[in-house]
């Protein structure tokens, strides 16, 4: 026997196991937290029946899932394209100030998103203190367009990004970073070569929270859009229009494309591990 083999035999000993009475109440309240989950959107699924492939047929649904889905792309980008570098100065740096920005950027996570809607129409509307000069000076607009939708997205949900990424480089090692720079990397080097890096599976969680967000956010694309319509926007009008036949078909498309996308992400996120890990 080596001394591995005995190393492991041991631990495997003295490492306390959990009461089965403990793993039975968090199994317990785990199963409900999922049936709470999985209820009902398995009664949404049979409550569409047929109505699935009409709703596939209509080329409204089709057009505002697919900008759905365009939009939250972008909005995910945007948010890591500005998000992931604020993250790394919040895990890296200590100023005051510092409570007040974690706190900002959360705010959007507590703020009513029709009231995030009336703020942003405000700021970035058709005489907004931003849209105004804007669409006089450059001719980009936000009212009626797909740059308002990837804003009023990105409002609601680029904190997801900031977060998850704040705590991946906060769990990287610091030393690595001041190891990297005595053997001659410069700062930037220093960042792509070794901080983000290992902090890449964090910073993709969040930009996929970001983009899961972003594709279903109707209240803020409502009052600052509306036309042409996102998926959560046009299901919304089927329902006021036709009622819940319509809307459900709908929405249980959407569901569908989402859900794939999710599995597709998960899937080129372990590839390139599994590709990362074989070098």
């Amino acid at each position: 026997m080596t001394m591995e083999t005995h190393a492991r035999r041991h631990w495997w000993h003295a490492a306390p196991s959990h009461p089965l009475s403990v793993r039975l109440v968090c199994w317990f309240l785990g199963s409900v937290l999922i049936a709470f989950v999985v209820i009902p959107l398995i009664g949404l699924v049979v409550q569409s029946g047929g109505t699935i492939a009409k709703a596939a047929g209509m080329a409204d649904v089709r057009n505002s899932i697919a900008l759905s889905v365009e939009a939250a792309l972008m909005s995910a980008a945007l948010a890591a394209l500005i998000g992931v570098p604020l993250a790394y100065v919040l895990a890296r740096s200590s100023f005051p100030g510092k409570g007040v920005i974690a706190a900002i950027i959360d705010l959007p996570l507590a703020v009513p998103h029709t009231v995030a809607g009336i703020a942003l129409l405000i700021v970035f509307g058709r005489q907004g203190i931003l849209g105004e000069p804007l669409g006089s000076l450059t001719g980009l607009k936000f009212w009626g367009t797909t740059a308002g939708i990837v804003v009023a997205m990105a409002f609601v949900s680029a904190p997801y990004t900031v977060n998850a990424a704040r705590i991946a480089f906060e769990a990287v090692d610091p030393r690595l970073e001041k190891v990297a720079r005595t053997l001659g990397l410069g700062p930037w080097r220093t960042f792509m070569r070794i901080s983000l890096p290992l902090a890449r599976r964090g910073i993709m969680t969040g930009i996929t929270l970001t983009f899961a967000r972003s594709i279903s956010e109707f209240g803020a694309v409502a009052i600052l859009v509306y036309y042409p319509m996102t998926a959560p926007v046009e299901i919304y009008e089927l329902f006021l229009r036709f009622g819940l036949d319509q809307a459900v078909g709908a929405a249980v498309l959407l569901l569908a494309v989402s859900l794939s996308l999710f599995v597709l992400f998960r899937y080129l996120a372990r590839a390139h591990d599994t590709i990362r890990e074989t070098r």
